[in-house]
């Protein structure tokens, strides 16, 4: 939705310092929440006009996102 945050911090407040420490120690969580921010940026742009593309596409970044943020959910709580 247009205007939400999606960024992990935002998502999950309360992980912040676990956040942190896999961010540092963990290469995995560090690749894959690069990749998270960078498919949310890019669905932040299209979402604001910015880039334009096929609804298809968008719907396929969605997705990617939602499976990064479930599995790095999922490192969280480990």
């Amino acid at each position: 939705m247009l205007g939400e945050k999606h960024d992990l911090h935002h998502e999950f407040p309360e992980l912040g310092e676990k956040i942190h420490a896999l961010k540092v120690g963990n290469a995995h969580f560090a690749r894959l929440f690069d990749e998270y921010h960078q498919v949310n940026r890019e669905v932040v742009r299209i979402e604001e006009g910015v880039e334009t593309t096929s609804d298809q596409y968008l719907e396929e970044l969605k997705k990617r996102r939602l499976w990064l943020k479930d599995e790095l959910y999922r490192m969280l709580r480990e």
